[in-house]
């Protein structure tokens, strides 16, 4: 990604650090899920913090894209700006504070996982001082070096017990190393960088877990990934590699006679012979059963009632996490009773975007020796679903749907699950949003690890999953069904009718909030004030191209008459093509609409 290196920490600098960030751990990703070992050794964690700083950028771009249409057309804001002409303030766009502290709290709502709550609260750490500092447009090196002390002691003191050799450790170096540099924002941001990669190299000397298996400590991985975006950002110029992701493990035998665990080890083997600790927050003794759940909920709460849920998750589980202030917390905690950890959300405030997974040994442990596991299907379907309607009509096709909630996209972890209670040799699986490509993938690729066929078809439409799901023969080889599948899905153009938040530039022009739009194949093609007018112009420009199946899927907010006036409309203007209507439920969007 090229770009223009930036002489100071100001807000253009926070949205190009976002955006390289979001780059490397794309490519970063499956590296990171593959040496997951630690706390649990679910394969997730590069996805999970790529997911926490990809809305920690949407949310810088959203306040830039706000500043944009104050000033008007694009090419006349901020993103016009050069590091060495006018700040982004000068120029009308956001200051360093209203940058720094959306990241924060983009990185906030969207943190996934163990180590994505504690970048969000590392990320949050920096925020509050660079916001302290913005009574000017930017902040040079001293402000940065203050802003990585205070992003490590903040990250440590909102984990409950925590542990070296971990990515609070790797924090910690960057914070030392950066105190000890003199200069520039590069010159720090790069001896913070180097600082960390020499921590996480150490880190299996330090975390007996880690060494068992021959790798350095995921959740550091990635935080040596961001702080190499970061000197990226300042430089022009991508440092060499992090750190090895593998060392040399000390090997030791299997307590049951098994294979040794060694740098071979792939997720879910090794870390479960040998117990680990608890978590980066857990204690290191590793002389208990690992919990069964993972939960993590945005809390609404007063300081007050967060000290005493810290105290009653603190004694129900480990992992414990709880990050965030000014009354918004995200809280992140391992468990055994997951009911009993939301409810303590709900006795200190108002727990949303609850989200529990069941991780996949505690299935094993639970089961007990006695118990023969059942012979897996041939071939199942996994499909994400935007509905609850559209769960029911997917499970009645024989499918295993995933409900994705609007604004609460599923997590690798819960994708992983899915695959899991399908129990099948073969998955063909839909993401049905393109916007959950990474995360589909990487679910893909932990399923894998376990032996499970998985093809990843990229539906980008819960309609185009309708369509690949109406010609998926389990009875044919694999290759043929995932060809014919991805064909019927291909061949059906997508389009939704949506009401805008607020207001944005589009593709159709500048959209208004309340303002109802339609969307085709994911661009925005009509804005107007009336539901069904919107709907009718969006299937008519739809079927312009020709079809020969019209699928409706109505959503609970949508005007009832709306697929009435739809299927009259396709009656008399468009001959030999026929209509299909779903209830779709809560889905987010008024009406998807499918062509094929």
């Amino acid at each position: 990604m090229a770009h223009v290196p930036q002489r100071f920490f100001d807000a253009l600098a926070v949205r190009t650090w976002c955006g390289l960030s979001l780059s490397a751990l794309g490519r970063a990703r499956e590296e990171i899920d593959a040496i997951n070992v630690y706390p649990v050794a679910d394969g997730d964690t590069g996805t999970n913090l790529y997911l926490t700083v990809e809305s920690a950028a949407a949310a810088v771009e959203a306040v830039f894209a706000g500043h944009e249409l104050d000033a008007g057309p694009p090419g006349a804001g901020p993103s016009a700006a050069r590091a060495d002409g006018p700040s982004p303030v000068e120029a009308g766009g956001p200051s360093l504070g209203e940058a720094v502290g959306a990241m924060a709290h983009g990185a906030l709502i969207g943190a996934r996982g163990n180590s994505g709550t504690i970048l969000a609260q590392l990320l949050r750490g920096m925020a509050q001082v660079l916001t302290e500092r913005s009574d000017s447009a930017h902040t040079d090196g001293a402000g940065l070096r203050l802003a990585l002390r205070n992003a490590a002691e903040s990250a440590r003191q909102a984990v409950a017990h925590p542990v070296e050799g971990t990515v609070l450790t790797v924090a910690s170096a960057a914070a030392d190393a950066g105190e000890a540099a003199e200069g520039d924002c590069a010159e720090v941001a790069r001896a913070a960088y180097e600082g960390a990669r020499t921590a996480l190299a150490a880190t299996p000397g330090q975390l007996s877990v880690l060494e068992r298996a021959g790798v350095v400590d995921a959740g550091g991985h990635g935080l040596v990934t961001v702080l190499g975006a970061l000197v990226e950002t300042f430089t022009g110029r991508t440092p060499g590699p992090s750190a090895p992701v593998t060392v040399h493990a000390r090997v030791e035998p299997h307590p049951e006679g098994g294979p040794d665990a060694g740098a071979g080890l792939t997720p879910g083997d090794g870390p479960h012979a040998h117990p680990a600790p608890a978590g980066e927050c857990g204690p290191a003794n590793g002389d208990h059963d690992d919990p069964a759940f993972e939960v993590i909920y945005l809390l609404e709460a007063d300081d007050a009632a967060v000290a005493r849920l810290r105290q009653r998750l603190d004694a129900l589980g480990d992992s414990l996490v709880v990050v965030g202030g000014d009354g918004l917390w995200n809280v992140h905690v391992h468990v055994d009773d997951a009911g009993a950890a939301v409810e303590a959300g709900v006795e200190a405030g108002r727990p949303y975007r609850i989200r529990i997974t069941h991780f996949g040994h505690a299935d094993a442990r639970a089961a007990g020796a006695e118990r023969a596991p059942r012979e897996p299907r041939r071939r199942a379907v996994v499909a994400v679903v935007p509905g609850e309607g559209l769960a029911g009509l997917y499970a009645e096709a024989g499918a295993t749907p995933v409900l994705a909630r609007p604004g609460e996209p599923p997590a690798s972890g819960e994708l992983v699950q899915a695959v899991r209670r399908a129990h099948a040799r073969e998955v063909v699986l839909l993401p049905n949003d393109a916007e959950l490509r990474h995360t589909a993938a990487a679910a893909a690729e932990q399923a894998r690890t376990e032996g499970v066929r998985v093809a990843l078809i990229p539906t980008r439409s819960a309609v185009q999953g309708i369509a690949a799901l109406a010609v998926h023969e389990p009875g044919r080889r694999f290759d043929e069904d995932v060809v014919a599948m991805t064909s019927a899905a291909g061949a059906t153009r997508y389009a939704e009718v949506v009401v805008a938040e607020h207001q944005s530039w589009t593709t159709a022009g500048i959209c208004q909030a309340g303002d109802v739009l339609g969307l085709i194949d994911g661009d925005v093609a009509v804005i107007g004030a009336d539901v069904t007018e919107v709907a009718a112009t969006v299937l008519d420009r739809m079927l312009s191209a020709g079809g020969e199946l019209v699928t409706l899927v109505l959503g609970d907010e949508a005007p009832g008459t709306v697929t009435e006036h739809l299927e009259a409309r396709v009656r008399e203007a468009y001959l030999a093509v026929d209509t299909v209507v779903h209830r779709g439920g809560r889905q987010g969007a008024l009406l998807l609409v499918g062509v094929e």
